[in-house]
């Protein structure tokens, strides 16, 4: 994994570059928070692919365990990927939902992600 920090409008972004699964758990993203902090970055922009399959099935709860995570610490986070692709109409109601926040974004692509955590 590759922790890439970004500046825009004088906001530290942390970019995950992986290929691999970097979130399996609510430790995982704790962690992640702690490393992008280091660096002074209060945003977080991931890949869907970095998260475990289990995330996008609600009913494991991960995703809810761990988006509260980000949401306790005030971290942003947005993650890219082609959400559309699935089925379940509880997922895509957590998702709509999570976008009309201002801490947790599902984005098609790296520069909406970067526009949503700059606000």
């Amino acid at each position: 994994m590759e922790l890439i920090i970004l500046e825009e409008k004088n906001i530290k972004i942390a970019e995950i570059k992986s290929d691999e699964i970097v979130i399996n758990s609510p430790q995982d993203a704790l962690d992640l928070m702690a490393d992008a902090g280091n660096f002074g970055a209060r945003s977080i922009i991931l890949r869907e692919k970095n998260f475990a399959p289990e995330f996008f099935n609600l009913s494991t709860k991960i995703a809810g365990e761990i988006l509260q995570k980000f949401s306790n610490y005030r971290v942003k986070m947005a993650i890219v990927g082609e959400f559309e692709k699935y089925k379940s109409k509880s997922l895509k109601a957590f998702i709509g939902e999570s976008n009309k926040g201002n801490l947790i974004f599902f984005v098609p692509n790296r520069k909406t992600a970067i526009s949503k955590i700059i606000g």
